[in-house]
């Protein structure tokens, strides 16, 4: 395998000197010439000259039919003429005020209207400032610490959150899922505050909330798992967080951040399953930087800053920007239920040819995913939860993922990825014959 992982790698390397020289020169400025863990991989990751529709061009001219889209994020595909359009024209008028504007209410509104969850909302700036204001009002409005998150759940970069997300499989308890520190010095007490849980399974996730019930303030899941290859809870399971939840006054939060591009109202709408808050992220700021929280009003109430003055604070220099702003509100008008239906059909049969491929070379494979998000997974193991993942074949998955890269495909590192509006059964189809092309080189 290392042979034929190398073999691709190699011819990725003759495509791409440009980037090989453009990587040594971000060395001397950045440490690992990168500002961000997903866009870089070894031996160096192809830097982007632009972007047209549901490609993407290197600086080397290569030409990749994009099925990372910017971590999902994306939707409306590269360079749309109408986000273009509104950026110019508020780019024209103003970046950035110290007042607000009134595309804010117009986003505001697309987006409660829309979620079933959210009765006020606030912005921010990237999906970890959304999930890190959720928790905080979680906190304030229970009087309790505690969090609880899936493991393998990935949910932001602040610490809250940052543990047991990525943990290595030696390092994994062989029974339960424990607490596991996401860098060596992280301090103990950020571990002693969250619980973690394996995804899917109701009678150990019962027992170790009802455990530790008082001095919980909110469970925090994404119902559709992005770190698992897009995998959508079972609604059971759901049902069951939203339930013991309710009866025990725990606030349950959803990371939306990926699965709200599955329908109008995101994956609660789709799976039936309401939270308490939602945040969100990439597609609502149309290729801006974006995030953003919202929930129940008594809870949101929290940060009201009328009448005495809010009881948590939220700043931030580009909250709510109108460039970001506006740009979304081109998004958000755009994602019609025909859209949404057109890109999730897309999707199913994107996943249906794919299993087709590796069932006809009897490949062990698991494909996941929901609406217009998908995942592949080297294993026999059915993808329930974070072990299954991790127990996947990871050399496999790196073939697969510069194999691609060679075929022009991008896809996620963890050989994942979503579909646009921009995606055609043409390009579906080019994508499923390129993974054929792969699976046979990188099997044999």
């Amino acid at each position: 395998m290392s042979e034929i992982i190398q073999r691709e790698i190699d011819q990725y390397v003759l495509r791409t000197p440009k980037s090989a020289e453009m990587q040594k020169d971000a060395e001397r400025f950045l440490p690992g010439g990168s500002s961000r863990g997903t866009a870089y991989f070894d031996p160096y990751p192809h830097f982007i000259e632009k972007g047209e529709g549901h490609y993407i061009f290197d600086v080397d001219g290569n030409r990749y039919l994009d099925f990372m889209i910017n971590a999902t994020s994306l939707i409306l595909g590269h360079s749309n003429s109408n986000i273009s359009s509104v950026v110019k024209d508020q780019a024209d008028k103003g970046l950035a005020f110290s007042g607000p504007t009134d595309s804010q209410i117009r986003l505001a509104k697309l987006l409660t209207d829309r979620i079933p969850s959210v009765e006020t909302i606030r912005f921010t700036n990237s999906g970890t400032e959304g999930t890190m204001m959720a928790i905080r009002a979680a906190r304030e409005f229970t009087g309790r610490t505690k969090i609880v998150k899936i493991e393998g759940g990935y949910h932001g970069t602040h610490e809250d959150v940052a543990v047991s997300v990525y943990p290595k499989k030696d390092h994994l308890d062989p029974i339960n899922t424990t607490p596991i520190p996401e860098y060596s010095n992280q301090p103990s007490s950020v571990l002693d505050n969250v619980i973690v849980v394996p995804y899917n399974d109701i009678e150990v996730t019962n027992q170790m909330i009802r455990a530790e019930s008082q001095n919980i303030s909110c469970v925090i899941i994404e119902p559709v798992v992005s770190s698992f290859g897009y995998t959508p809870a079972n609604v059971d399971y759901l049902q069951f967080v939203r339930d013991i939840t309710t009866e025990l006054d725990i606030v349950l939060i959803y990371d939306e951040v990926q699965s709200f591009r599955v329908s109008p109202g995101g994956a609660q709408e789709l799976l039936g399953v309401i939270p308490d808050m939602t945040t969100l992220g990439k597609i609502i700021g149309g290729g801006m930087p974006v995030g953003a929280f919202g929930g129940r009003r008594d809870i949101m109430d929290l940060y009201n800053p009328t009448n005495g003055g809010a009881q948590i604070g939220h700043a931030g220099t580009f909250n709510a920007n109108p460039l970001t702003m506006r740009a979304g509100e081109v998004v958000m008008n755009a994602l019609t239920p025909e859209v949404y239906s057109k890109i999730n059909n897309l999707g199913e049969v994107l996943r249906n040819k794919l299993r087709a491929v590796f069932d006809e070379l009897d490949l062990e494979v698991q494909v996941t995913g929901i609406g217009s998000l998908f995942g592949v997974h080297f294993t026999d193991e059915h993808i329930q939860n974070y072990r299954n993942v991790v127990n996947s074949d990871s050399d496999m998955k790196k073939a697969f993922f510069f194999g691609m890269l060679n075929e022009g495909i991008l896809l996620q590192g963890g050989a994942a990825g979503s579909l646009n509006i921009c995606t055609t059964e043409e390009h579906v189809d080019n994508f499923v014959e390129s993974a054929r092309k792969v699976a046979l080189r990188i099997s044999n």
